[in-house]
């Protein structure tokens, strides 16, 4: 009788069927486990991609009211150049000071920020409304920029003068710029409406 049992394997053969049958399981399991973690990564990582481009494209401020001009009759020009802005609805708050201001004409192209001229006339905020003393834009404020446009600021060769096209761009530390384009009006005046 020991010799028939011995010799018997049919119940050997079944357990090493269930441990190989077990074996994948825990494989496909775990196998499972690492593509659902690489799945949900990548899909995270997207998640910020499109949040982060979201926020980039988008602008944080925008114009508030006129482009005002301001003109020397005398020499025919254009001089000063004020810009009213305000935050986005939702936008968050914007550091003016590492605000960068291009102005563009046909024979110069020159930027300012607040610290990168050592005269304020150049570049300045004018005015700050509804709100504190510092340099962020934040809700219900509202600031007026007053950006020089002679020759000497821009160092063009050439004022900019009457029926003569410019362009403000306005770009924030963060998200999209604001671009102005404006002509000059066929009169100078010492303050007129730009359009």
């Amino acid at each position: 009788m020991w010799k028939k049992l011995k010799r018997d394997e049919r119940a050997f053969t079944g357990l090493e069927a269930a441990i190989v049958l077990i074996a994948f399981v825990v494989v496909a399991a775990v196998f499972s486990y690492v593509m659902l973690g690489a799945g949900f990564f990548t899909t995270q990582k997207s998640q910020e991609v499109v949040h982060t481009g979201v926020q980039q494209a988008s602008s944080s401020i925008e114009l508030s009211g006129d482009i005002i001009g301001e003109g020397n009759t005398t020499a025919n020009r254009l001089e000063k150049v004020r810009v009213f802005i305000q935050l986005t609805a939702g936008g968050n708050p914007v550091d003016i000071s590492k605000t960068l201001i291009t102005v563009t004409t046909d024979d110069a192209h020159h930027s300012f920020t607040l610290g990168s001229v050592a005269d304020s006339s150049y570049f300045k905020v004018a005015n700050k409304y509804g709100g504190d003393s510092d340099n962020l834009l934040e809700k219900f404020e509202k600031f007026e920029l007053e950006i020089n446009v002679t020759k000497e600021a821009l160092g063009s060769s050439t004022d900019i003068t009457a029926n003569e096209k410019f362009q403000v761009e306005i770009k924030p530390p963060q998200g999209a710029s604001v671009t102005v384009v404006r002509t000059v009006p066929a009169s100078i005046d010492s303050v007129m409406t730009l359009y």
